[in-house]
């Protein structure tokens, strides 16, 4: 018992000997300051970004997008795939213990038997049993298991910023959806409206001409602008019926059940959004985690590779007994201890070719890394150049339908009175038309970029 024991204190420690992966330097120096000059300064920013656009129901539709989507259900899934996949690998870090026992019975069933069957006359049935308890570990000379181990546990980290990577990416999409559709609703709305507009235009063309004041061609150029109008309606709803559509996709429901309570779409605003500083991006956003941590499980697989090339120790200790019947099984014990030593001679150049893989896909994977952090910071810059161009083109926007409304008001009521011409009226149709338009996508595009810049930012999130 005693060198079994000692035995097996020797590949306990032997087992704790490991280490910690290194991390990372991507080599990449952050920029002091974002290119836009309007960004502010850093502040801590909410994980619940989504409530400060002031849309309950946007708050109802995030929820049902957590609770009901494949897309993060399958990310949860694969965490757990990874967890124990991590759990598999640091397994031969510790020694493996098995119980064995069995009980056997042979028998003569005629002749005289031989010398290796212990039968006789009397008795033509042998009965044996016996019983062991084994030990066995590879001793990790060269940290080839505990790189195993630490490569597993990489890929767990990994597979949970991928999980969260999920989750932002698809909270931001609910969002994103969800003001498209209000959009497109209220694109719904100014195309009716307009149309009700040409409608009350064609009723004078009609009327003047009736009276000849009117020539046939004002008639069919009014009928034919109410009829653009008219085919403009249902290319809205269509739009805005994919668009709900494509937010149920991400809610996990069919569009039948999706519920929206028609919120108005001018009540809808966008916060004032801190960018804090480049440096702190790093931090906080999921998928750059997630490369620096494939990055450091593909450094322990080169550690793998290596250790793969060099000779590998194997100890056991038994212990057992037996017995020719069961009740004195464990009368007769003993002890064996085997060490076993193993090296590569040949292998066609396998080893050799897997350590070099390892060494690529690290090298990969250092590039990966860089290029996520230079994206990232695209991301932000184009998000904060996007709000800063549409504030500037709403101002003026705001002044063109102003304008462009009192230019048909005018049109009309002067054409009624017989002091203008129909182009005029027609072309200040059209104006006011798409100023109304410009303005619903100018909105829209504004709140989607308030979208983008949470997005981009990570939306809260911080590496632990």
């Amino acid at each position: 018992m005693k060198p079994s024991l000692s035995l097996l204190s020797t590949c306990l420690l032997l087992a704790a000997c490991s280490h910690s992966p290194t991390r990372d330097d991507s080599g990449i120096v952050p920029p002091a300051a974002w290119q836009s000059t309007h960004s502010q300064a850093n502040q801590q920013l909410d994980q619940h970004w989504w409530s400060a656009f002031g849309s309950p129901e946007l708050d109802r539709l995030i929820a049902q997008a957590k609770a009901g989507s494949h897309d993060l259900a399958a990310a949860m899934a694969r965490v757990r795939q990874a967890r124990a996949s991590a759990t598999i690998a640091g397994a031969p870090l510790l020694p493996e213990v098995k119980f064995g026992g069995s009980g056997n019975r042979e028998k003569l069933l005629r002749g005289q038997g031989y010398s290796q069957l212990d039968t006789s006359d009397d008795d033509k049935a042998v009965d044996y049993f016996d019983a062991s308890l084994t030990a066995s570990y590879e001793v990790d000379f060269w940290g080839g298991k505990a790189a195993a181990r630490d490569s597993a546990e990489q890929v767990l980290r990994a597979s949970e910023f991928d999980r969260d990577t999920v989750e932002l990416t698809l909270l931001s999409g609910v969002a994103t959806l969800y003001v498209q559709t209000l959009a497109l609703n209220e694109q719904v709305r100014i195309a009716r409206l307009n149309l009700t507009n040409a409608e009350r235009v064609l009723q004078v063309v009609q009327t003047r001409y009736d009276a000849g004041s009117a020539t046939a061609l004002e008639l069919a150029q009014q009928k034919s602008l109410m009829a653009a109008q008219q085919r403009q309606w249902p290319l809205m709803q269509q739009q805005a019926q994919e668009a709900r559509i494509s937010l149920a996709v991400l809610l996990g429901q069919p569009v039948q059940n999706l519920e929206l309570d028609g919120r108005a779409f001018a009540r809808l605003h966008w916060p004032k959004i801190a960018s804090g500083q480049p440096g702190h991006l790093l931090s906080r956003r999921p998928d750059i985690a997630s490369a620096e941590a494939k990055l450091a499980g593909a450094h322990a697989d080169i550690t793998v590779a290596r250790a793969a090339m060099l000779p590998g120790l194997t100890l056991s200790a038994s212990l057992g007994s037996g017995a020719d019947s069961f009740s004195d099984i464990l009368r007769s014990p003993f002890y064996t201890l085997t060490a076993g030593l193993a090296a590569p001679i040949f292998n066609n150049g396998r080893l050799s070719a897997e350590r070099d893989k390892a060494t690529a896909r690290q090298q990969e994977l250092l590039q990966t890394y860089r290029g996520s952090i230079i994206n990232a910071f695209a991301d932000v810059e184009k998000a904060l150049n996007s709000a800063h161009g549409l504030d500037q083109q709403r101002y003026w926007q705001d002044e063109e339908l102003k304008q462009a409304r009192q230019a048909f008001d005018m049109a009309e009521n002067r054409y009624q009175a017989g002091a203008e011409m129909l182009l005029t009226v027609l072309e200040t149709q059209r104006t006011l038309y798409q100023a109304q338009d410009q303005q619903v996508q100018l909105r829209m595009a504004r709140l989607q970029a308030s979208i983008a810049l949470y997005k981009a930012l990570g939306g809260g999130w911080h590496s632990q």
